[in-house]
């Protein structure tokens, strides 16, 4: 007898009917269950004496659970489930460990093994399901959870080329290869689109400078990849520096937005502008191969606008061109006595971002259901989620955003990153203190181009593991000197310089005197010259 093989609501209904007083046959007939099934379960809760007692007062789920496991636990895998190369489990547990895929896997422990006195032969199809099996085992990890970030009106644009094949250039007079450049908006994820035959620095800042006029506006913050023509140095750390191309920094400052790369190696930090390239080429460019590319840049207008401009997105269930123009372009239970609440429940799978989608919405669990299956018990007015019989989380069903987010429901180590906002991190900071307040902010403003939000994360989660006094200490000290590196924030803690008095003295900047000792007005130096050329012999 397997637990998991049925529902608690039908023991709690087998419970009802023995209380009822039903006979044996007529129950397991209700319930649909075989006589020896229904004989099983009837011994379990028999044991516990719980098919006694009043018709109104059942048990609860959890209670039947319980008595049908003690009366008899779950059986191991029977010999027919267990995966035929379990022996090997170690070695493909310690690939999986390096962060191999399963096809990598297989193809490793064909090629370690070939030759040897033991080979192994199992299939790919056998290794993919052994790998399955151990992260099922192994359970989520809190950085395997995508954190979705929301962007306010005119926040954010996301910028990345993708190949989109050969065209026939009529300058040259042969097909060449070709890129798309998109630009979406974060928030309404409405996009410019432009063509081109390389990715040049000179191609990437007019491709800004058109999409710009185009959109009518700029963002306040441009995400990047780190292709040459943007990022020269990557910042892998918050230690290490970021080094943006000068070229891009002037069209920064020129246009006044602020750069953030995306770190290297996470190409889901600027999933919006992925989806849209892949969108792109899925949708205008394939078919289009080999034809004259002022024809596909002339189509290519009328497409962005009256194509993709006026699709349902599928993100955020809205017409980006619409609400471009209308949002962003400008800136950016039951008593007897009261009527039946209807009711709905659905199965549902926990995906990667904590949330769950139910009629045209997503709502978020608890992080550690990402990958298993909930019940969804849906009202006019809430959601309710279920997760081995209990509740889990309660939503709103009502609501203009698409995604309804509980906080708590997010990695306690992660859910800072959600917010991206600098007033977010600003009101974190102040509520550490004054001292704490004014480092973040100078923080902020230390690089006119470069836009130091991961420099104030850091430094935030790092004064948050700090007394109050060792806090204001430390940033009094680091705004005095004008630090604004984390690795200089955490040496002052780290040193405990914090703890020291500072300086009640300004020091002069050299090279400059209120008073020069030796120095004379300009009237003496010009009635000296006069003389001078007096005292010249004729």
């Amino acid at each position: 007898m397997a637990a998991r093989r049925i529902e608690m609501d039908r023991l709690q209904e087998l419970v009802r009917l023995h209380r009822m007083g039903t006979v044996v046959r007529e129950v397991a007939r209700l319930l649909k269950m075989s006589p020896n099934t229904e004989r099983v379960y009837r011994e379990a809760l028999s044991a516990r004496g719980l098919l006694d007692g009043p018709v109104e007062d059942l048990p609860s789920l959890g209670e039947l659970k319980t008595a049908v496991l003690e009366f008899k636990p779950s059986p191991t895998l029977p010999k027919h489930q267990r995966s035929s190369i379990e022996s090997w489990r170690p070695e493909v547990e310690k690939l999986l460990g390096k962060g191999l895929g399963p096809k990598v896997v297989w193809e490793r422990l064909l090629e370690q093994t070939r030759g040897e006195a033991t080979t192994f032969e199992g299939t790919y199809s056998q290794v993919k399901r052994l790998c399955r099996t151990i992260q099922k085992e192994k359970g989520i990890n809190a950085k395997d959870v995508a954190i979705p970030v929301e962007s306010k009106p005119g926040e954010t644009a996301q910028v990345d080329f993708g190949y989109v094949g050969r065209l026939y250039d009529s300058a040259s007079g042969k097909l060449r290869r070709a890129w798309c450049f998109v630009m979406v908006l974060g928030f309404s994820r409405h996009m410019a689109v432009r063509i081109s035959f390389d990715q040049k620095v000179e191609t990437w800042l007019r491709f800004h400078v058109e999409c710009f006029e185009e959109l009518g506006g700029v963002p306040e913050v441009v995400r990047p990849d780190n292709l040459k023509a943007a990022v020269v140095r990557a910042a892998f750390t918050p230690e290490q520096p970021t080094e943006l191309n000068r070229s891009y920094r002037e069209l920064a400052r020129h246009y006044g937005f602020k750069v953030d790369p995306t770190p290297p190696y996470a190409p889901k930090k600027k999933g919006k502008v992925e989806s849209a390239v892949k969108y792109v080429k899925r949708s205008f460019f394939k078919g289009r191969e080999e034809q004259d590319v002022e024809l596909v840049r002339s189509a290519l207008v009328s497409w962005v606008r009256e194509t993709a401009g006026l699709r349902t997105h599928g993100t955020t269930g809205k017409q980006p061109l619409i609400v471009f123009e209308e949002q962003e372009q400008g800136h950016l239970n039951s008593l007897a006595a009261q009527p039946f609440e209807m009711v709905i429940w659905k199965r549902a799978k926990v995906h990667q971002d904590t949330h769950i989608a139910f009629d045209g919405r997503l709502y978020s669990v608890p992080w550690r259901l990402v990958g298993s299956t909930v019940w969804v018990r849906a009202t006019p007015s809430t959601v309710m989620i279920y997760a081995d019989n209990e509740r889990v989380a309660t939503h709103s069903r009502c609501g203009e955003d698409r995604r309804s987010t509980i906080e708590e429901h997010l990695p306690e180590v992660r859910r800072h990153w959600r917010h991206r906002s600098r007033d977010h991190w600003q009101r974190a900071a102040d509520a550490m203190g004054p001292e704490a307040g004014q480092l973040i902010r100078e923080i902020f403003e230390s690089d006119d181009v470069l836009y130091q939000l991961r420099t104030v994360q850091a430094v935030v989660k790092l004064l948050e593991g700090y007394p109050p006094h060792r806090v204001a200490g430390a940033c009094a000290r680091a705004s005095f000197y004008g630090i604004t590196s984390y690795g200089r924030v955490k040496r002052i803690l780290v040193n405990a310089l914090d703890l020291e008095p500072l300086p009640t003295t300004v020091v002069p900047s050299a090279g400059r005197l209120s008073s020069p000792r030796f120095a004379r007005n300009v009237a003496e130096l010009i009635s000296l010259a006069g003389q001078e050329a007096h005292d010249e012999p004729s």
